[in-house]
């Protein structure tokens, strides 16, 4: 052995940062689509939950996946914790006197862009679990109808954002139970429907030959 071949492995014995960031994003989409449905109002208890836990704690844990070496939820976390931040800040300009009431146009295309961004990432879901690929799903086609929603005026449409909102949020905190519960008790406790990789490239190879 040459010094050339020595080096040091560093262990990762870091928490994992995932239940935190999903349990951020989804218990305040569920909040605030519960709002977007016509169910609670908008207040104090939404935009905390905005700026707080899905924002900096969201925020939080997509630089604790940087540090993992983790791009996608790096990628995922980060970005949706500053989505959170951009919500409140535009809920509160008109508030605070920092701007006024944002133009439907404007809002329409903030959440068409969000929506491209999180149907790409839908992409990155495959091969994970079938939760996380629902939850993404989900995001996707919530921001697009939240998008019509203010080209047409439509509450209608808003009111549909909103339940599919809920159910995108729930996906999210079902998944962060999911990760806490399963690796304390060390059994899937509950059930995360992965992705069976090699099943799926038996498949592609039969289906070729």
């Amino acid at each position: 052995m040459n010094a050339a071949s020595i080096g040091t492995i560093i262990k990762d014995s870091t928490a994992n940062p995932a239940p935190l960031g999903l349990m951020g994003f989804g218990m305040t989409t569920i909040m605030l689509s519960l709002h977007n449905a016509g169910l609670i109002p908008l207040g104090a208890a939404i935009l905390s939950m905005g700026i707080f836990f899905g924002g900096i704690a969201q925020t939080i844990a997509g630089l604790m996946e940087w540090k993992k070496g983790n791009t996608f939820g790096m990628t995922v976390f980060t970005s949706f914790g500053f989505f959170w931040l951009i919500v409140v800040a535009i809920l509160l300009a008109p508030v605070t006197g920092m701007a006024g009431t944002e133009a439907p146009e404007a809002m329409a295309v903030l959440f068409f862009l969000w929506g491209l961004f999180a149907a790409y990432l839908t992409i990155g879901t495959i091969g994970t679990n079938r939760v996380t690929q629902m939850v993404f799903v989900a995001l996707s086609t919530v921001l697009f109808l939240l998008a019509a929603a203010e080209v047409l005026a439509s509450a209608d449409v808003k009111a549909l954002a909103g339940y599919l909102g809920v159910l995108a949020g729930a996906g999210a905190v079902y998944s962060a139970m999911g990760q806490v519960l399963n690796e304390t008790l060390g059994r899937e406790l509950v059930p995360m429907f992965k992705v069976n990789r090699a099943a799926k490239k038996n498949a592609e190879k039969s289906a070729a030959e």
